[in-house]
């Protein structure tokens, strides 16, 4: 045997199996009914006599459907889903009534098209107020808490101090962490669920409902994850497609325009070329024409000389 310590005051943990004994303590280490609730719950459980399957009246999916109780007796079918639908879209819902006089019996059932829609329903709407009356919603263990025992044979859980019939292990009633010893081999031999040491909750830790395996939810997150991972590898291979057609472009421009660059060099060059054989054509046609005209003006003075000559 081993006690939790002062470490684990304040600390809390849920049942996620239904044991009509465990369910009867606050700690959630009885061996022994405490009660005749107790104890004709615990018939019902040894004898399997409930079958949760057999009510025809618990339709729809499990997954998706709420537990609302403490519900007001003047509150109806349209003012609940009114209530409700603030959290989700609503498939179905049914307040359960009293078989002979119609009257609510202050409980109902509502299922919400996905399970996500339910889950925060679960979060949010626990303690809100539908017809001035503060109710309490939890997820449907009538079809998906193994072993469970509702409430008209003993079983159930929560309930009101006045009634003298608490039970434990639920989201308003969770177990207190043991400060006594916990009789592992005595729990174990009754089939009960052990205390989680060292793994204790706070009171203000919402516990969890339980998920379906390879639920819409679980596929819809993982498609997203999925998408997500293609769409970046997408984006990954467009960037460096791109950059790689941006570097070809600039590559090219580069080119072109070193090539223009180049061109206009050689045209330069060019220019100057002729342009330097053209001012030395210009030059050398001014020498001659300079060595022709002095050629002239020595000829023409001879040819007075000549003149003046033959007339002495």
């Amino acid at each position: 045997m081993s006690g939790g310590g002062n470490n684990v005051v304040n600390k809390v943990f849920y049942a996620t199996s239904y044991h009509p004994i465990q369910a009867g303590s606050i700690d959630g280490t009885d061996i022994a009914p405490h009660d005749n609730g107790v104890r004709r719950a615990l018939l019902c459980y040894n004898a399997g006599l409930y079958d949760p399957s057999g009510d025809s009246k618990a339709a729809g999916d499990p997954y998706c459907t709420l537990f609302v109780g403490r519900l007001s007796n003047l509150t109806t079918e349209d003012t609940l889903r009114k209530a409700m639908s603030k959290y989700g879209r609503i498939k179905s819902l049914r307040l359960v009534r009293h078989i002979v006089t119609g009257a609510s019996r202050g409980y109902a059932f509502v299922e919400y098209e996905t399970e996500k829609e339910m889950r925060r329903a679960y979060e949010d709407a626990n303690h809100s107020f539908i017809d001035d009356r503060e109710i309490i919603v939890d997820y449907n263990r009538q079809q998906l808490m193994p072993g469970w025992i509702p409430r008209r044979l003993g079983g159930g859980l929560g309930g009101r101090k006045e009634s003298g019939q608490l039970r434990f292990g639920g989201r308003e009633r969770p177990f207190r962490a043991p400060l006594r010893p916990i009789p592992h081999e005595d729990l174990k031999k009754l089939g009960i669920q052990l205390p989680p040491e060292g793994r204790y909750m706070s009171r203000t830790q919402i516990p969890s409902p339980p998920r379906r395996k390879g639920s819409v939810s679980d596929r819809e997150d993982g498609y997203y994850r999925e998408r997500s991972s293609v769409e970046r590898e997408e984006e990954h291979r467009k960037s460096h497609h791109s950059h790689r057609r941006s570097s070809h472009t600039q590559s090219s421009h580069r080119s072109r325009t070193k090539d223009r660059e180049e061109g206009s060099k050689t045209e330069s060059q060019s220019d100057r070329r002729e342009r330097s054989r053209g001012r030395g054509d210009r030059h050398g046609d001014s020498k001659e024409e300079g060595y022709g005209s002095s050629r002239r003006s020595h000829d023409t003075e001879e040819e007075r000389s000549l003149k003046r000559h033959k007339r002495k």
